[in-house]
């Protein structure tokens, strides 16, 4: 496993600490959110086609905190370097594994987690590096239009328990496309990849989001 050095700094107006450490696909960032009587780390990475800007690591990050949690956003070497391609997955694993020292440095146990390509990279790596539990928000099932092309193989050999938060309209698969197996699911209705809902829908993008934490807050309550 990559020996992680760290630079930390303080951003005060958000009291968001940021931290870069080196791994061996390059530095990476972590930004905590710490809480004040952490039980559990819920370690958090982005899509191949964003940040931790994205609005569910962002409502997770406010929200667990105040529920025993630290949140750790973390940023791939890629996307700290600037990149807007991310690289094959197994060189994002390889970004994971050398992020891990730092993000179970606190001496809790580390729930892997991530959206979209990111969620992908949780599920492979959970056993290895000893994950208490994994988190995939928009898990993407399959490509857009091409079901036959499943994934599900990754998440369904977590081996740890395992939550997916998934979009109704999610074109990279829907609640009703993923198979049985050792997991729990839960929809967020109307949906898409990004947890976007359309204005028409009958729930608003507050109601949509708050979806997720509600569901996170009581999932990560259950872990033992």
């Amino acid at each position: 496993m990559t020996s992680a050095t760290s630079e930390t700094s303080t951003t005060s107006e958000t009291d968001e600490t940021s931290e870069t450490v080196e791994t061996d696909a390059g530095p990476a960032r972590i930004t905590w959110h710490k809480a004040e009587k952490a039980r559990l780390v819920l370690a958090v990475g982005h899509g191949a086609g964003g940040g931790i800007e994205a609005r569910d690591l962002k409502a997770l990050a406010a929200v667990l905190p105040a529920h025993g949690v630290t949140v750790a956003r973390v940023e791939q070497p890629w996307r700290v370097a600037g990149k807007k391609l991310a690289p094959a997955p197994r060189t994002l694993d390889v970004g994971w594994r050398g992020l891990w020292p730092v993000l179970a440095g606190p001496g809790l146990p580390v729930v892997s987690g991530g959206r979209s390509a990111g969620a992908r990279v949780a599920c492979r790596t959970a056993t290895e590096l000893g994950a208490h539990a994994v988190l995939a928000l928009s898990f993407p099932l399959h490509p857009p239009g091409k079901p036959e092309k499943s994934r599900a193989a990754e998440l369904l050999d977590s081996g740890v328990p395992t939550l997916v938060v998934q979009g109704g309209n999610d074109p990279f698969g829907r609640p009703e496309e993923f198979p049985e197996g050792p997991y729990e699911l839960v929809e967020v209705p109307y949906g898409d990849h990004g947890f976007a809902v359309p204005k028409r829908a009958e729930i608003t993008q507050e109601e949509a989001v708050a979806v997720i934490t509600d569901a996170v807050v009581e999932w990560t309550g259950s872990l033992g």
